[in-house]
């Protein structure tokens, strides 16, 4: 069993409040949107979850098996995929999968050639990131972070960079490697999180 709480949760940057007095708990296998327009905070506030940026004031606590998570290895239970989030363009995208199931187990019974094959992308696996265009870019991120066997899955504008045929397959995607994971989707396009039971308004908490 796996948890997440927020209680009180602040967050300020100088004088402006992103999000005030925000209780929140997530359960294991729930799927839970964040709305809210341009510039509301979404990103902030999974940044906080994810532990890449601090809370101003208030507490969040990692629990699995009702015990606590240390924020030294809450990285180890996450993945995350968001249009900041940078690929080292280096690699290239076969390169770049085996380099990150080195630190993070792939979900039982998927190869990387099999995830580039879902990712359809076999006739590029040995191009160079730096040549995929924005939208190859967007599937690799979806890949990683759904194809990795954590607890929880940080999605933020999840189609960003997609084209129409791009999101059914992301909708589809979602759908199939979910696999009673957590997921937690930033966004205000309802196509991103229509698979999401709870929403949150993050304009509720300002």
């Amino acid at each position: 069993m796996f948890k997440i709480q927020l209680e009180k949760a602040n967050k300020r940057f100088q004088y402006e409040w992103i999000f005030k007095n925000l209780d929140l708990k997530i359960e294991s296998g729930e799927s839970i949107a964040v709305t809210g327009g341009n510039g509301s905070g979404k990103s902030t506030l999974l940044k906080c979850i994810s532990g890449a940026i601090p809370l101003t004031s208030g507490k969040i606590s990692y629990l699995k098996d009702n015990k606590s998570i240390s924020d030294s290895n809450w990285f180890s239970h996450l993945s995350i995929a968001a249009p900041y989030m940078e690929l080292p363009e280096e690699f290239s995208l076969q390169e770049l999968l085996k380099f990150h199931f080195k630190f993070k187990k792939c979900i039982s019974g998927f190869t990387v050639e099999q995830i580039i094959e879902i990712l359809f992308l076999e006739d590029h696996k040995s191009k160079q990131i730096s040549q995929f265009s924005s939208g190859m870019k967007q599937r690799v991120k979806l890949g990683i972070a759904l194809f990795s066997e954590v607890d929880l899955i940080l999605l933020d504008e999840p189609t960003s960079n997609l084209d129409k045929k791009g999101i059914k397959w992301y909708q589809d995607l979602v759908s199939q490697y979910k696999s009673n994971r957590t997921i937690l989707v930033c966004s205000n396009d309802p196509r991103e999180y229509e698979f999401c039971l709870q929403k949150i308004k993050l304009g509720d908490y300002k």
